[in-house]
């Protein structure tokens, strides 16, 4: 069963093979969507400080019943904040909300504003600045490991160049209809976990009829194919729900996609 299955980062760190997104869940009701997760058997909860659910999240580990160091925690420092000071104080207010963090993550390379424009600067000075922030926390093991989210090559190539500590992660936007198969095998060539943040294509793709006719001839549903998808492509996906229920089916994922039906999905365009 996929939810006591993990990866292993390259710096010998489990992460366990499907984590529960908790992107625009509020913080009213983020506490009671991981504890239903932690019940279903969900161990890994991803968050951010964008998200403003953090307190919510660790509150629910908390009262969880399971012990804390069995639940993973990913969380990001946001895209905006880019000084190794900053990115210093984001990661001790996510650790102090949290009370742990497993996996820290640069939000994106750029300000969000920035991030879907042709805006020219890439902020190759500033990353690395905020880097030093992550290497630090790292080295004083008050993070388990850390990593980057929304990176390109270029964004990846130039952090690498400064840093000390390769990322672990890269945390992207993966689903049928968008692989970018060039980054995400520039990835796996560096030994860096791809995580897929929208598997089901934030619900856009559940009325796909390719990707219907497929999922029926498994005789499951369009989002456990979805998320089967890109675990057989070697990705970490966050499915989002505070629906119990969907929590459970999207775990439910005891298939095998054929290759040829592997190869018919990779070339369905969003």
């Amino acid at each position: 069963m996929v939810l006591h299955e993990n990866y292993q980062l390259n710096n010998g760190l489990l992460i366990p093979k499907i984590a529960l997104g908790t992107w625009q869940v509020s913080q009213g009701n983020v506490k009671p969507a991981v504890k239903s997760a932690i019940e279903s058997g969900y161990r890994h909860i991803d968050t951010a400080t964008a998200y403003e659910n953090e307190r919510g999240v660790g509150d629910a580990v908390r009262e969880s019943g399971v012990p804390v160091e069995e639940i993973f925690i990913t969380s990001k420092v946001p895209a905006e904040f880019k000084t190794y000071e900053k990115a210093k104080a984001s990661i001790g207010n996510s650790l102090a909300l949290l009370g742990k963090v497993d996996l820290m993550l640069i939000h994106a390379p750029k300000p969000w504003i920035q991030m879907h424009t042709h805006f020219p600067r890439h902020y190759y000075k500033e990353n690395p600045e905020v880097w030093k922030a992550f290497e630090e926390a790292y080295k004083e093991k008050k993070v388990g490991a850390i990593g980057v989210s929304n990176f390109q090559i270029k964004d990846l190539e130039n952090l690498m160049t400064h840093c000390n500590i390769k990322p672990l992660v890269n945390q992207i936007c993966v689903h049928i209809g968008k692989v970018p198969a060039e980054l995400i095998s520039f990835c796996k060539q560096e030994g860096i976990l791809v995580e897929a943040y929208s598997p089901i294509a934030t619900g856009k793709i559940l009325k796909n009829r390719k990707v219907k006719e497929i999922a029926q001839k498994y005789d499951v549903s369009v989002a456990q194919l979805c998320i089967k998808f890109c675990l057989q492509l070697g990705l970490l996906p966050i499915p989002k729900t505070t629906h119990k229920e969907h929590m459970r089916q999207n775990a439910e994922l005891d298939f095998e996609i054929r290759e040829e039906d592997m190869q018919k999905l990779l070339k369905i365009k969003a």
